[in-house]
Formats: structure tokens, sequence, C-alpha cells
């Protein structure tokens, strides 16, 4: 039991620890990628910088992680908070989902509905619903689908709630934002495989998933121009292929070893979204294949520790939480690389914990935290699983 106990803790704080080195690199390089010619990094008041921007969301995102990792494991080790907390989260996820597509009440970035004005300290600051979206789908599919008193063979009383609640959330992020909602989508089928559900319930809501995406995908003309520009981005250089081309030529400048931290030259104006979707390409300019390296290797520590997690974790329920934190996470900086690298087209989904923005390293602070307590309890006993564990099927 103590051997369990230390393991767990030394695998949650683990965990902890390389997304703190990740929110680091992250603070490094949004400090470089926004700093140019005519507004240095420390030419202007630190806390209306992008730098102390963002040097404020990952304090306030270390403060998440760690509140988030000692009160979960209080709330899972109660039986009612673990049922009624899900439902509510994902309830306000799609109330915020609903709102951010309120003209008047959203704030249109760009012509994009993906944002909810917050005004705070003075800092012009929005809330992307998307984000926490992330966090209460795989929440709420967990307690769906995991609890000791539920089965997910079951059509009508687990498939139909599990699947309307997926097909709910990736409409409502899908309409603004593809990317995530691909992301999103993965993710929940994945969970719902892994929970056990029938070959033929997976079947026929994988064919209504991919029809419904495809749909999305289509009903916007710059989406359309995106793949268009993705066959050939010399059709279009200086338009929908100006994006993929600029971020090829940085990724090339930085060759093996860079060209040194804060010497990168495609930031200038070259390369657009250069300290948020496309920070990675950024990192490989200045820091080169090396440093690129150390990232990937960090995020695939990162999958490598939420999946012992997952073994250990006391419940079903822990263990389908768990997977869901541990590939929303990883899926999502593969999707973020396979953009910036050119092998897929072009879709907002910034690099996890690295990326400028604070919606994003709040509830990647929060997703990290929840693993965390997860990792704590594993091996430990629980009314759930000495009891209920018995009666349930295996989820791997």
């Amino acid at each position: 039991m103590d051997e369990a106990r230390q393991g767990g803790s030394a695998t949650s704080g683990g965990v902890m620890v390389v997304a703190a080195a990740l929110l680091a690199i992250g603070l490094v390089m949004v400090g470089s990628a926004t700093a140019s010619l005519d507004r240095p990094l420390l030419g202007e008041a630190i806390w209306t910088s992008a730098f102390g921007r963002q040097l404020l969301f990952i304090l306030i995102g270390v403060g998440i992680m760690l509140a988030t990792s000692k009160a979960a494991a209080t709330v899972m080790g109660s039986t009612g908070a673990r049922a009624r907390l899900p439902a509510i989260l994902f309830s306000v996820s799609i109330g915020f989902l609903i709102l951010a597509l309120v003209p008047g009440v959203a704030d249109p970035h760009r012509g994009s509905y993906r944002w909810l004005p917050m005004d705070a300290i003075g800092l012009d600051i929005s809330f992307q619903p998307s984000e926490l979206a992330k966090l209460a789908l795989v929440v709420f599919l967990a307690s769906l689908l995991g609890g000791p008193a539920k089965d997910p063979r079951l059509f009508f009383r687990s498939f139909v709630p599990a699947s309307l609640s997926v097909g709910l959330c990736v409409v409502l992020v899908g309409k603004e934002n593809f990317g995530t909602a691909a992301l999103i989508a993965t993710v929940a089928f994945a969970i719902l495989v892994v929970a056990g559900c029938r070959l033929h319930h997976l079947l026929l809501i994988a064919g209504t998933g991919v029809s419904g995406l495809t749909t999305i995908l289509f009903a916007a003309e710059y989406r359309i121009k995106r793949l268009a520009a993705f066959e050939n981005f010399w059709n279009d250089p200086l338009g929908a292929g100006y994006q993929p081309l600029q971020s090829l030529a940085t990724i090339a400048s930085g060759e093996w070893f860079g060209r040194g931290l804060g010497n990168g030259i495609q930031k200038y104006g070259y390369l657009p979204e250069s300290h948020t979707d496309f920070v990675f390409a950024v990192i490989c300019e200045e820091l080169g294949v090396f440093g690129a390296g150390v990232v990937l290797l960090l995020f695939a520590a990162f999958a490598w520790l939420g999946m012992r997690i997952m073994l250990s974790a006391p419940t079903r329920m822990e263990r389908l939480l768990a997977f869901g934190l541990t590939l929303m996470v990883t899926l999502q900086a593969v999707m973020n690389v396979a953009v910036v690298t050119v092998l897929t087209p072009t879709t907002g989904v910034p690099l996890p914990m690295v990326s400028a923005g604070g919606s994003g390293v709040f509830v990647m602070a929060a997703m990290v935290g929840l693993l965390a307590a997860i990792g704590r309890r594993g091996g430990l006993p629980d009314e759930f699983s000495e009891a209920a564990m018995t009666a349930e099927r295996p989820v791997v």
C-alpha cells in the first residue's frame, strides 16, 4: 500500500513538473516571439505587454493546477460530488458556447465568434469557451460511462446521452472553430471505444460524426481555400498559401541548433500568429531541431505519465478521465505540430501550455491538476474500487 501511494505521488508530481517545464518554455518563447523592431520586449509596461500578460496567465494557471490537484482528490472520494459536478460543469460549458455565438455578447475577433469579453484589472481579456468545453466534455463522458452502476453497452441509457452530448458540443464549437471541434470529436470517440461501447454503436456515431464534420468543414469558404492551398501553396502564395509557406521557411532557417534565442527573423511581421498557433515554428527557428526535440520529448513524457496514471487509477471513471485528459493534451500537441510543419491544412489549434493565451493555460492547468489528483489516488482503497470494481468490465 505504501509503495503504491509513493508511486502515485511520484507520477502525479512528475506530470506537474512536465507541465511546469512546458509553461516555462512557453513564457520564454512568447516573450521572444512578440518582440519586434518597433516594440521590443521591455519597451512598454510589463503588465500590458504580451510577455507580462502571459506571465500573469501562467501564475494563475499554476495556482489552478495546484488547487485542482488538491480539491479534485477530495471530490473524487465523494460519491455525491462525483456524480453531480460533471453535469454542472458540462452545462456551464454549453451555456458559454451558446453565448459565444450571440452577436453583441461575443467578441468577434477577426470576424470569428469564439471569445467572450472579460475585463479584468484594466486588461483587455477575452475567454474562449471552446477551451472549457474540452475539459467539460471529457469529465462528463467519464462520469456518464464510468460510474459503478453504468454500462456503456446500453444504447438508450448510456450511448445515446453520450452521443448527444458529444454532438451538441462539436456543433457549437465547430461553427467557428473546426480544428477544435475535430479534436473534441476524436477524443470523445476514443473515450467511447475505451469505455467498451458496442461495435455497431461506434460505427453509427463514427459515420454520423464524419458526415457532420465534413458538412462543417465545407460550410465556410475560408476553410475550402485552406484545403486548396494545402494541395499547392504556390497557387496563392500571398493569400491562403502564405501562412504554410512562411511556417516552412521559419522552421528551415533554424537548422540543427537555431539562430539563438531572440535572434529569429520571421517573427518580425513575416510569420502571422507567431506567438500563438505557430509558436512551435519560432522554437524551431531560434532553438533548432534540438530545441524542438526537447519540446516534443516533454509531450511524450506527459503522455507516458498520463498513461501510467490511467493504469493505476482506482476506479473505472478515473481511468476513463485520465485517458481522456491525457489524449486531449497530447493529441492537441500532435495536431498543432502537424499544422506548423504543414503535414495537415492550417487550423486554429494552439500548442498546449506553450502558445500564448489565458483560456488555454487555465484549462490545461486544470487538466494537469486533475491528472495529478488521480495519480495521487492511484493504488488507494475506495468504496467504488473495492466493491463495485469487481463487477465492472475492464476499460482496456
